[in-house]
């Protein structure tokens, strides 16, 4: 975790909880990485790590309403991030397809599909360094970015499009948009 207070954490959380997108985003950078690298000792595979952690962050913010700040909040995480393991492992036993309920369609209507920080420094980027920088994600990310920005493709056309849930495509492209930014200023520090 950051070095953020468990008073801003509330914070953070109050206002997620009111669909401030900024404060989904901050949760999100927070606690990405501890989720991420407990399922990936537990899984042992990236792929994996990377789809269960966006789905318990999916799962997370649509269920932000009943977390109850007696339990921190990312032991709350670590709980769901658990289930969407145990979930996952029974889905690849009974060798089913993937089905999800109708109540995760609903998912982050609250968000507002708006231009964040992100948004502008990517959109201001040279255009060559910024399909380098595209080059460098996983082919996933590169989808994604490919269909909201240069394609201005709605979150909802992109769910359609790569056949997911609207919750996971939102987590995907902040957690795109987060890892493009970085490389973009990466690169922008090796000029």
């Amino acid at each position: 975790m950051t070095s953020t207070s468990q008073k801003e954490i509330k914070e953070l959380i109050k206002k997620a909880q009111k669909g401030n997108q900024s404060a989904f985003t901050s949760l999100l950078d927070v606690y990405w990485s501890e989720v991420y690298h407990f399922i990936l000792k537990r899984t042992e595979n990236e792929t994996d790590a990377e789809d269960i952690s966006i789905e318990t962050f999916a799962k997370a913010f649509d269920k932000l309403a009943s977390y109850k700040d007696e339990f921190a909040f990312n032991t709350w995480l670590i709980a769901i991030a658990k289930n969407v393991h145990i979930d996952l492992i029974r889905k690849r036993k009974n060798n089913e397809t993937i089905n999800l309920d109708e109540d995760e369609e609903y998912f982050f209507n609250t968000i507002i599909d708006e231009d964040t920080l992100e948004d502008q420094l990517i959109f201001e980027q040279n255009l060559a360094t910024l399909k380098l920088c595209i080059k460098q994600l996983k082919p996933h990310y590169q989808q994604i970015i490919q269909l909201r920005y240069f394609q201005e493709r709605s979150y909802n056309e992109i769910a359609e499009i790569i056949n997911e849930p609207l919750n996971n495509v939102k987590i995907k492209i902040l957690r795109a948009k987060k890892l493009l930014t970085e490389l973009i200023k990466k690169h922008q520090n090796q000029l």
